[in-house]
């Protein structure tokens, strides 16, 4: 997606703002057939809860706040335009905003300013000398998200499920109001990491190595990042290993002081509970690791509820939907420590973004002292750095994608450098080359 700047290195501008749709973020707005339509009238107008607070805490953060907003039934001829600013005087006398940018056009009028094209923000960034890397787009439909992504900013999304097509790129941060974004947004500048390279010493998520190698494990063992280890038998196939207990026994004299988790491999339960009672014995360290079910689609909810009342550490593994995290919670609540690991990255193998995924379980765990969550198959550096933000207690890492935190805040330019001259090599290296007849054409 192409993003759109409008200063020069030598005139950036110091001001960051918040830019918020009008309809679904600050005032409500009418669903018909699973689309939003905007309020008629003044006496329509309802400003939603807790708008009020969260504009002055983000204005007592620094922030200017506009807002942006699409109007096409003015320009469609069932909307007055004396009417939408009717609208717009009412709200800047009630909420302490500082501009309203709006475009009355429809789709076929081919404008610059209608979203999900950038116009509207580039305006006010022109205007109010705002940095749009430093700032953000909250909206409540795709044409904001896209918008906000096409300006530069850091989106936010209001989801409540519309009946229309997804942003083309995936949203900071997925919310059900303006009031539960407030506390992210200020988190994100008071820690300074927009648009700057990330610090691996800021982050809170634990990182545990995945993998079955055991020269490797233990080289990563005094890596200071790496807080604990996770395996399973496919792992341990590729491995090479055919002496399960033996593997398992050698790790953990060698690393006794890390959690390491061990997965059953029955597909019966009676079998697994016996498999859990030996791992467990190995050592304090140990978590056993339980399928979410069994390879019938049985659930292992009574399996994990037997082991944690005998004190079994259970990391309960394949986890991809919600209903299954709800029922592990109830079934780990109480007990001796215990992880829930979904698999993120295979959810986004899917199609499907998991962060609001991984939102919504953060908070159906949070409740439960003893249940962490872990951010499984991840696919790319960047998500140690999405586990962190959305508040995941531990996130799996291969020992791939280890190799790349060298990379963590390197500059882009020259990274950019870096890539040419790969490219530049390796085709000297190839020995390629076009015949004169190619290059005189």
């Amino acid at each position: 997606m192409r993003r759109w700047n409008s200063f020069s290195a030598a005139s950036r501008p110091e001001r960051r703002a918040v830019f918020l749709d009008r309809d679904g973020v600050i005032n409500r707005c009418v669903v018909r057939n699973g689309k939003p339509y905007p309020p008629a009238s003044t006496g329509e107008l309802e400003i939603l809860p807790g708008v009020p607070e969260a504009i002055a805490a983000i204005k007592a953060a620094g922030f200017l706040v506009f807002v942006v907003t699409n109007q096409p039934d003015v320009r469609r001829g069932t909307q007055d335009r004396a009417e939408v600013e009717r609208i717009h005087a009412t709200l800047a006398a009630r909420l302490p905003l500082d501009g309203f940018f709006t475009c009355y056009h429809d789709d076929g009028d081919a404008c610059a300013c209608r979203k999900p094209q950038p116009g509207l923000l580039l305006d006010a960034a022109r205007r109010h000398n705002v940095d749009l890397a430093r700032s953000f787009m909250v909206g409540d439909r795709w044409r904001d998200i896209d918008a906000g992504a096409r300006a530069g900013c850091v989106t936010v999304l209001i989801d409540y499920g519309y009946a229309e097509r997804a942003p083309l790129g995936v949203p900071g941060l997925r919310v059900d109001s303006l009031s539960a974004a407030v506390p992210w947004i200020l988190r994100k500048i008071n820690r300074g990491d927009l648009m700057q390279p990330k610090r691996l010493d800021q982050l809170r998520v634990k990182i545990f190595a995945d993998g079955a190698d055991k020269a490797g494990m233990l080289a990563l063992y005094s890596h200071p990042l790496v807080k604990g280890f996770t395996t399973n038998p496919t792992l341990m196939r590729q491995a090479g290993i055919t002496d399960y207990e033996g593997f398992a026994r050698e790790i953990l004299a060698a690393i006794p002081d890390r959690p390491m988790s061990f997965e059953v491999f029955s597909d019966d339960f009676d079998e697994m509970e016996s498999q859990a009672r030996l791992f467990h014995s190995w050592g304090e360290n140990v978590y056993v690791k339980i399928p979410v079910t069994n390879t019938k689609a049985v659930s292992s909810a009574n399996l994990v509820r037997r082991l944690v009342r005998a004190g079994i550490k259970v990391n309960v593994t394949a986890v991809m939907t919600l209903e299954q995290v709800r029922e592990m919670t109830g079934a780990l609540r109480g007990g001796p420590p215990g992880y829930i690991s979904i698999f993120a990255g295979r959810i986004a193998d899917s199609g499907r973004d998991p962060l609001p995924v991984m939102q919504a379980a953060v908070a159906m765990t949070a409740p439960y002292a003893n249940i962490e969550l872990i951010w499984a198959s991840p696919r790319e550096l960047l998500n140690i750095f999405q586990a962190d933000d959305v508040g995941c207690h531990v996130i799996t890492v291969t020992g791939e994608v280890l190799k790349k935190l060298s990379l963590v805040g390197k500059d882009l330019d020259e990274f950019s450098l870096d890539t040419v001259k790969m490219f530049r090599q390796d085709a000297l290296n190839a020995g390629y080359s076009v015949s004169r007849r190619a290059r005189a054409a």
